[in-house]
């Protein structure tokens, strides 16, 4: 009498762990991350070199700056000045607003 074969595995060989639930179709191999890193950082580096600071210390010609801001009219100017902005224009949006109010 012939000897029947076990059941076959739905999972593909023999002794080996089902398959997680979820598959990558396209994944990165270190080669290609290694070389997008590499990118990044040459371009990043650059930007820092090309971007130095010690140029703003030497004035031009014609170069005539203004006072400086106090303490108090900074923070009038950025942080202040925005918030109205934006509670001014939100509430014309709500006054102006045409659309049908729900009940």
């Amino acid at each position: 009498m012939p000897t029947r074969d076990p059941a076959p595995t739905p999972y593909g060989t023999p002794g080996r762990a089902p398959l997680a639930g979820v598959r990558y179709v396209c994944t990165v191999d270190k080669k290609n991350a290694m070389r997008a890193g590499a990118v990044a950082a040459g371009t990043t580096l650059m930007m820092l070199l090309m971007s130095s600071p010690a140029l703003a210390l030497t004035r031009d010609d014609g170069d005539d700056p203004g006072p400086g801001l106090s303490a108090m009219e900074t923070i009038g100017l950025y942080v202040v000045a925005p918030i109205v902005l934006y509670l001014v224009i939100t509430g014309l949006v709500m006054v102006l607003d045409k659309s049908k109010k729900q009940a």
